[in-house]
């Protein structure tokens, strides 16, 4: 890993967003980055409410959030909103984020694989499609006011570094393994089918969905699809003429109107929504 990654994949709307919010990605700790996809940071003080959408990655997120008249871009944290923290698990439908007033988030992105570690004693999956309080998860508690409350960002970049390496996660080859697999499928267009994919892998279909499930959290068959949703939500973003027959193709879709109705179903709009004006 050489720094945070720079696209916006997943975010709908990118640019509409980031005129809105202070967003930057921080990379973590040495020992950390073997997990860890990045830190994502975002402030906002907004005079009119914004909604931001995002199509998640198969990614669990632990997630500071702080709300009120502390939160405001280079704040100290109010004492009397010292903010929450929670265990994002994959979301599996389009997130919407009602966002008001001033805020700031601190947010940890694992790499699909790279949760298990932290909580090793239940799959993956059962923190899929759900959002609960971190100290539910973690042990010791996560401390909210010691991420969110320092002014000087690289000041809260350390404390997340901190409190990460205090639950000190053990090295598990099964991670590692799932770990590889989900980059393998995000980096290689050609893995388009489970069985491909467990035949390269030398498992057969089910001892693949067993490592997904206890690993990830979702089935690989998920994570194909949704990796070529980010795909085509990037390529419609940034070529609006996009030729939606070819990347069809190209994405490895039997055909056009497959692609169409798989990318309505998780962006909540067809790619017409995306035809030059």
């Amino acid at each position: 890993m050489t720094g945070p990654r720079r696209d916006t994949r997943g975010i709908v709307d990118a640019p509409a967003l980031f005129t809105q919010v202070r967003f930057r990605r921080r990379e973590p700790a040495a020992e950390l980055r073997p997990y860890l996809e990045h830190y994502w940071l975002i402030d906002w003080d907004l005079p009119e409410p914004y909604a931001s959408h995002l199509v998640p990655h198969p990614s669990v997120n632990l997630v500071f959030q702080q709300y009120g008249s502390g939160a405001g871009p280079g704040r100290a944290g109010d004492s009397s909103d010292t903010g929450f923290a929670e265990v994002s698990g994959i979301g599996l439908e389009l997130f919407t984020q009602k966002l008001e007033g001033r805020g700031r988030v601190c947010g940890v992105q694992f790499r699909p694989g790279g949760f298990r570690p932290f909580a090793p004693d239940r799959p993956v999956s059962d923190w899929t499609g759900r959002r609960l309080p971190a100290d539910e998860v973690f042990t010791p508690p996560a401390p909210p006011s010691d991420v969110l409350g320092p002014a000087d960002e690289d000041a809260r970049v350390a404390a997340l570094d901190a409190y990460l390496l205090a639950l000190d996660p053990e090295p598990d080859p099964q991670a590692e393994r799932a770990m590889a697999l989900v980059d393998l499928v995000r980096t290689d267009r050609t893995v388009r089918r489970v069985d491909e994919l467990a035949r390269a892998e030398g498992l057969s279909p089910r001892s693949l969905q067993r490592l997904f499930a206890g690993y990830v959290g979702v089935g690989p068959k998920w994570v194909i699809l949704r990796y070529r949703i980010h795909e085509a939500l990037e390529r419609a973003e940034s070529d609006r003429r996009v030729d939606w027959a070819e990347l069809a193709a190209e994405l490895g879709y039997s055909d056009q109107a497959h692609l169409v109705r798989d990318f309505t179903a998780t962006v909540g709009v067809p790619p017409t929504a995306f035809a030059p004006h």
